[in-house]
């Protein structure tokens, strides 16, 4: 019999980790206990992260720290992306990043054609910072973003502006469309995927950001979506997207649930 959308199994998982399983330096409740019961399935896990203000080795960290064993080939960050593309493309970079990313573009080509590659700045998005790059991709530079979200659940819990509003800024300025490296890029989705052989149709995303979480893995050709009522999910974001989610849960707790059902 052919499964549809809802039934067919599932066989491999990609987390979201902020607003999913925590929020500022918070563990949010159930969460790590929702991910040691996907560990005991064997089902394969990936955590998908748009986070550009810390570098992979402090993520790794913080989440030990909340009691969440994850492996560096299990969680799949933006600056990687660029590190791998630049080292390819024999590129030197242009950053436009925090201080505290700058370590995940060590040892990347100093010679080359130059790319901007724009991330959470914070405090570095001055109007000088935002000009010298403007600068650098009007003499012709490629235009790569980390991440373009709008906006994320900063650690007072209210929400804050993200990096998508300068990297538009700077669109406008240069009428140029940046190349998004993290959510709801396919190949970073893809990225995860080959590296725990599963495919597409077989795999579930879970996050708070129905756009580039949900909706991004589903227009990726993410088997399943699942948007979840935590971080900065507000009421109806599910009908302000196309693909819709495949199901809206209370929390990751209630996602595992979800999967656990179509896993027996």
């Amino acid at each position: 019999m052919k499964l549809n959308h809802c039934d067919k199994m599932v066989r491999g998982a990609l987390l979201d980790l902020s607003g999913v399983v925590y929020v500022g330096d918070t563990v949010l409740p159930g969460a790590i206990n929702a991910v040691v019961r996907l560990r005991k399935t064997g089902l394969p896990l990936r955590f998908l992260t748009n986070t550009t203000s810390k570098s992979k080795r402090v993520i790794l960290e913080d989440l030990r720290s909340m009691g969440l064993s994850c492996s560096d080939e299990e969680l799949i960050t933006p600056a990687q992306v660029a590190h791998d593309l630049l080292a390819k493309g024999n590129m030197s970079a242009h950053l436009l990043i925090s201080p505290n990313l700058a370590e995940d573009f060590a040892n990347t080509p100093t010679k080359g054609n130059t790319a901007v590659f724009v991330g959470d700045a914070g405090r570095g998005f001055t109007y000088a910072a935002l000009n010298e790059a403007f600068r650098v991709l009007y003499d012709g530079a490629e235009f790569y973003a980390l991440a373009a979200n709008r906006t994320f659940l900063d650690s007072d819990g209210k929400r804050s502006l993200d990096a998508g509003a300068f990297v538009a800024a700077l669109e406008y300025a240069t009428q140029r469309k940046a190349t998004i490296l993290g959510k709801p890029s396919p190949n970073f989705f893809q990225a995860a995927l080959s590296s725990m052989g599963c495919q597409a149709e077989d795999a579930v995303m879970i996050g708070d950001d129905a756009e580039a979480d949900v909706s991004g893995a589903l227009a990726a050709g993410i088997g399943k979506g699942l948007l979840v009522r935590t971080g900065k999910y507000a009421t109806g974001d599910e009908d302000k997207v196309d693909p819709a989610p495949t199901a809206v849960v209370d929390n990751l707790e209630a996602a595992v649930e979800w999967i656990m059902r179509r896993r027996s």
